[in-house]
């Protein structure tokens, strides 16, 4: 890691440079470069970061076990740092053909609901990365893939067994798609695999033919920030030899049977009775504008012997998509299978030139098409709105739901699709920013086939909705059921204080059994049976507390409002024994994320609760707690514009109200010196940091994590703006802190992942941001994380960043000097 020390003035030191000397140099302010190793932050703080993570828990389709998934935990760098390509948005390692980046279980465990007995899954080999768990269709098997150095290999186990077994030796191709799905038959698979001639890697020429040619001849082809795209031919034959699979039919007992050519396959999906494959090709030509997911790919059915039977569709290059919030490409899109038939596609098509920009009466066309496939498809619904998705259930009932982001409105309608001319009834309509109107989502279990299916009792009359439960006490669980014939709402259970529970699972439909997750402030989350007509609740699990150390904090969701009359709520944490009389007002931590709203109702709504458990993860500030600091997290931080004005037209005016309401509130409550507040971030929350900075003297330092911080870097739009620069360019450079680097007078500390893939946060940014900020002679510090993505992965990495911070706020927020704090004027208006 390389950091880099400024002063007003350079000076070049040449040679061997004795550590003295070093010493002596950065005394005195030259700019030099030091190497720092990984360095770990104090214990109270390192204990919660290595602390064990909670199982992942896995109902299964009998809901007679409890599957528990072991979580791994922070990899070591030395995993992290392995090699990794790069290619149209995919990040890969060529080592084994899967993901470079996922996140995997150890261990796998059954729990009996009935008895609690437990049982280990053996044989599975020691140091195992575990993911892609499914149940077969009838839920007596459990599979997962096995990632190694070198590959990635099928395994089963039988259900509630102890011992499990590889599949086949076959590598699997996991680089584009899900590497396999079970078939009907629950013998069988349907997987991708590596090929086995592959040949050799493509070599990059020495000596290029010629120069990289791009052109553009008067055609619209807007493009968000994307990161990792194709760059040169030897990209494009890289991700041709790295993505290429070969389809197979895989059996239980090894059998395989190659399914067509090797091809770079996006997705091959069988039907629900399992005679049929929806198989997604991608193909040439590519673009180096663009990721994967818009590159040219043909749609085909194929019989259970790899023949095409069907073409569904063949479909361009995707480059040419308008930025406005909910354009789509043209054609048949989101091609799938109807969950709850044998075999019957559905898809979309758009009826507006898939351009949200433009006026239109209705938007988007959906289609249903039954095997053989040999006759015209069926129109189905016209939906006036962009589609958000379909809640398959039966021929009688389907739950439409479309969606409109200039007025945030969603609508959901009960819809019969095997009746395709029969109307629909529309069931909601809403603000879906308004939590406190939102009716929850349909409960949803396997249907014989294996597929997800809307969850129905009495009949067929009674559907189950269950949600967070948003209101002004905070969020409160619920589950509801929900009459079809009357479309009356009868309540079954909602979460009370001092817990938050929420429903999982039915145990029993008919006898209104479930199996809940709940959690208190100091009750880590575990799961119970609870029988609603006995009003009975019963331990299934018993995680124990992962921090201890954290035993004995003070939480609360405090309610505050802006200086608009804007309500807005954040949750404040205080330290083990904390007294304000005794021990007076303490060094803060504001820690938070803007968000965007169309409706100043729906901004001042609460959210979170006051009843969840207390966690901690490597990017919260809770770490700092145990050090002595008050923490604000996630405080309201709205950017309202209703009707025609759009939000960001006064970013900086709301967000520095925001951050001046939430800090006068602590200090009235007598628990914040306000000469000592920090603010940080993540991602947006670093660009809202940087703002604060420069456009507020509320805090003394600040804390900017994988930002961006120039605006005109993501000029086709960025977060919620859909305006481009060009529109709109006084919003671009007013809201970019880099345009404003020279009001920043307040230290700040950036860090930034090296590897950064997040559309629109560059690592470029944070770079550019500290030379000018260098060269402004301002108090900055920038650490990159080398390997690191947008969110960290390693554990020398997290260690590290958390020491960082810990350094910088104990310097210049803890045992800052004191000054005067401006609380009413900004630097706008000549606050300083």
């Amino acid at each position: 890691m390389r950091v880099q020390r400024t002063a007003n003035y350079h000076s070049r030191v040449w040679g061997n440079v004795a550590s003295v000397f070093l010493a002596v140099v950065l005394s005195v302010g030259f700019a030099v470069a030091a190497d720092l190793e990984y360095q770990r932050p104090a214990p109270e703080i390192a204990e919660l970061i290595e602390a064990p993570l909670f199982p992942g828990v896995s109902v299964s389709p009998d809901r007679n076990w409890l599957l528990l998934l072991n979580q791994a935990g922070y990899p070591s760098i030395e995993e992290v740092a392995q090699p990794e390509l790069r290619l149209a948005g995919e990040r890969i390692s060529p080592n084994n053909h899967g993901p470079s980046r996922a996140w995997y279980y150890n261990g796998l465990m059954f729990q009996n609901v009935s008895n609690g007995e437990r049982t280990l899954v053996k044989d599975i080999p020691e140091g195992a990365r575990i993911d892609r768990v499914r149940y077969s269709p009838n839920g007596k098997q459990v599979s997962f893939c096995v990632t190694a150095s070198d590959g990635i290999t099928l395994w089963t186990v039988p259900l509630g067994g102890d011992k499990a077994r590889q599949v086949s030796a076959l590598k699997l191709n996991a680089t584009l798609s899900t590497p396999y799905r079970w078939l009907a038959d629950n013998k069988s698979f349907v997987a991708l695999t590596v090929p086995g001639d592959m040949g050799d890697v493509p070599v990059a020429p020495l000596a290029p033919d010629g120069p990289v040619v791009q052109e553009s001849i008067g055609r619209k082809a807007p493009a968000r920030t994307y990161q990792d795209l194709l760059e040169n031919p030897h990209d494009e034959d890289l991700f041709d030899y790295y993505m290429t699979s070969q389809a197979v039919l895989l059996t239980l007992d090894g059998e395989v049977t190659p399914l067509g050519k090797p091809a770079v396959y996006n997705q091959v999906a069988a039907s629900p009775d399992g005679k049929y494959l929806l198989v997604d090709i991608v193909h040439r030509p590519y673009s180096y504008q663009v990721p994967a997911d818009r590159f040219p790919h043909r749609e085909e059915v194929w019989d259970m012997t790899g023949k095409v039977i069907y073409v569904v569709a063949d479909l361009p290059l995707a480059d040419d998509i308008p930025i406005a919030y909910g354009s789509v490409p043209t054609g048949r899109r989101e091609i799938s299978w109807r969950n709850d038939a044998l075999a019957t596609l559905a898809w979309v098509e758009a009826l507006d030139g898939g351009d949200a920009g433009a006026e239109a009466e209705v938007r988007d066309q959906l289609y249903l098409q039954d095997a053989p496939f040999d006759k015209d498809p069926v129109e189905w619904l016209t939906l006036e709105f962009r589609i958000g998705g379909i809640n398959w259930g039966t021929d009688k009932l389907a739950i439409v739901s479309e969606w409109w982001w200039p007025t945030r409105t969603a609508r959901a309608w009960f819809a019969a699709p095997g009746t395709p001319k029969a109307e629909p009834s529309l069931w909601i309509e809403r603000n879906w920013q308004d939590r406190y109107s939102d009716p929850g989502s349909p409960m949803m279990e396997d249907n014989e086939y294996g597929f997800p299916a809307l969850l129905t009792a009495d009949g067929g009359k009674t559907l189950f909705l269950s949600g967070d439960g948003a209101s002004d006490e905070g969020d409160r669980p619920f589950l509801d059921e929900f009459n079809l014939t009357d479309r009356t709402t009868r309540r079954l259970f909602r979460s009370e204080a001092p817990y938050y529970e929420s429903p999982v699972a039915f145990l029993d439909v008919d006898k209104r059994v479930l199996i809940t997750r709940r959690e208190a402030i100091e009750e880590p989350p575990n799961y119970y049976r609870r029988d609603l007509k006995k009003d009975k609740l019963t331990a299934l699990t018993e995680f124990p507390h992962p921090t201890p150390g954290l035993l004995g904090i003070s939480k609360e969701l405090i309610k505050y409002k802006r200086d608009d009359s804007l309500d807005l709520t954040g949750t404040l944490y205080l330290p083990k024994g904390y007294d304000p009389e005794k021990d007076g007002p303490l060094p803060t931590i504001l820690w938070a994320y803007p968000e965007e709203y169309k409706s100043a109702d729906a901004a001042g709504q609460v959210q979170g609760s006051p009843y969840r458990f207390v966690r901690v993860f490597w990017a919260s500030p809770l770490l700092w707690l145990n050090r002595g600091y008050a923490v604000l997290d996630d405080p309201s931080m709205p950017i309202v514009g209703e009707g025609d004005t759009e939000p960001n037209d006064t970013f900086r005016e709301q967000l520095v109200a925001g951050a001046k309401a939430a800090i006068d509130e602590l200090v009235r409550r007598g628990v914040c010196d306000p000469e000592r507040v920090a603010v940080g971030g993540h991602s947006y929350g670093a660009f809202m940091t940087a703002n604060l900075l420069a456009h507020s003297d509320l805090f003394r330092a600040g804390i900017a994590r994988s930002g961006a911080y120039n605006r005109t870097l993501t000029p086709f739009g960025f977060q919620s703006e859909e305006r481009t620069f060009w529109e709109a360019p006084e919003v671009y450079f007013d809201m970019s802190p880099f345009m404003h680097a020279d009001k920043i007078d307040e230290p700040i500390l950036l860090i930034h992942g090296e590897a950064d893939n997040n559309s629109g946060t560059f690592p470029l940014q944070s770079e550019r941001f500290y030379a000018a900020l260098k060269g402004l002679g301002a108090t900055a510090r920038l650490v990159m994380l080398p390997h690191e993505s947008h969110s960290y992965r390693a554990m020398e990495s997290i260690l590290h960043q958390a020491w960082e911070i810990d350094q910088w706020l104990d310097k210049y927020v803890k045992n800052a000097e004191p000054r005067e704090l401006m609380k009413t004027e900004n630097k706008e208006t000549g606050g300083k």
